[in-house]
């Protein structure tokens, strides 16, 4: 693996071989993050000091466009090293606060023209969601959140991150697939099932008009689940909008029910949001998985892939 940074007054700077790194992908929150550790030697010190972003390479293939949060210079038994640890550009949307603001008739393009875009992202997909009302921005609200909330209540969906920074503002396609059959070299496999936050019901409430709708998670409820949860939601709420609030808390409460982790040998080519397909007849694992997280690995043990699978909803 090599990297290069890049300094606030944007000269790049090539780092030498990289030690160790750790490159973790997301897509989304809590957000990519990576470390990384190389060789020093004092004629870096003012571009270690002034470094505002990092690329990780390998070959022709960046693992990671990131914004350099730590640098730590060390001489030990190892010799003269510096460490770098930073996040993806979605940082740039969790750290900054949104001023209050309402909408009319917003869509998209308005939104990340005003609370993405400003903070140096690029946006190149962009779905045509358009609000059906209003769209009222709280005070103290983060930029990701403001625009997370607007796709998902008009489009469905949740934005998500490139590896090299861009926004991607459209809806989920399942990416590749990557096949884990048989035959394929596992250095671990584990599969946790969770039932603890799962709900099985969800009642949504309108105080004012005094009606309510039930939507239920009928599968929980099979294996005898029993977790139920009331929402109260403002006056006038449309039917549609009192099912999306119900399915969404549900959908929402299934996603970590159940996670697979695998560790692949060596750097594979996989990113967040591709599809894992599983056929392991020696631990009974069958099915199309989501990767929710991406970890690439270097270290004195070599190179190696941790996967996070969660089941699509």
């Amino acid at each position: 693996m090599i990297a290069r940074i890049v300094t606030c007054d944007e000269v790049i700077y090539q780092l030498p071989e990289l030690l160790e790194c750790s490159v973790c992908c997301t897509g989304g929150v809590p957000g990519d993050s990576f470390a990384a550790t190389c060789v020093y030697t004092p004629d870096m010190a003012e571009a270690v000091h002034r470094a505002a972003s990092f690329l990780i390479w390998e070959g022709d293939w960046l693992l990671l466009h990131g914004i350099v949060d730590e640098y730590v210079i060390e001489q030990s038994g190892r010799g003269r090293t510096v460490s770098f640890q930073g996040r993806g550009y979605i940082c740039r949307l969790l750290d900054n606060e949104s001023r209050s603001v309402t909408y009319q008739t917003a869509d998209l393009h308005e939104i990340l023209r005003n609370h993405v875009t400003p903070y140096g992202i690029p946006c190149q997909e962009i779905a045509a969601v358009k609000a059906a009302e209003a769209y009222t921005v709280s005070a103290g609200k983060s930029q990701w959140r403001v625009l997370a909330d607007f796709c998902e209540t008009y489009g469905g969906f949740l934005p998500r991150f490139a590896r090299s920074g861009e926004m991607i503002a459209v809806p989920e396609n399942g990416g590749r697939i990557f096949y884990i059959g048989n035959e394929t070299t596992l250095l671990s496999l584990v599969k946790r099932g969770d039932h603890y936050d799962v709900l099985s019901e969800v009642v949504v409430v309108d105080k004012t008009r005094g009606v309510s709708y039930t939507v239920k998670n009928q599968d929980f409820i099979d294996r005898c689940g029993s977790r139920r949860r009331i929402v109260y939601t403002p006056g006038q709420s449309t039917w549609a909008a009192m099912r999306y609030t119900g399915e969404y808390q549900i959908a929402r409460s299934k996603e970590n029910e159940m996670e697979i982790t695998v560790i692949l040998p060596g750097l594979q080519r996989i990113d967040a949001a591709d599809t894992v397909r599983i056929q392991r007849d020696d631990c009974g694992i069958y099915g199309e998985y989501r990767v929710a997280e991406v970890e690439h690995r270097l270290d004195d043990t070599g190179e190696k892939t941790l996967l996070t699978l969660k089941e699509r909803i």
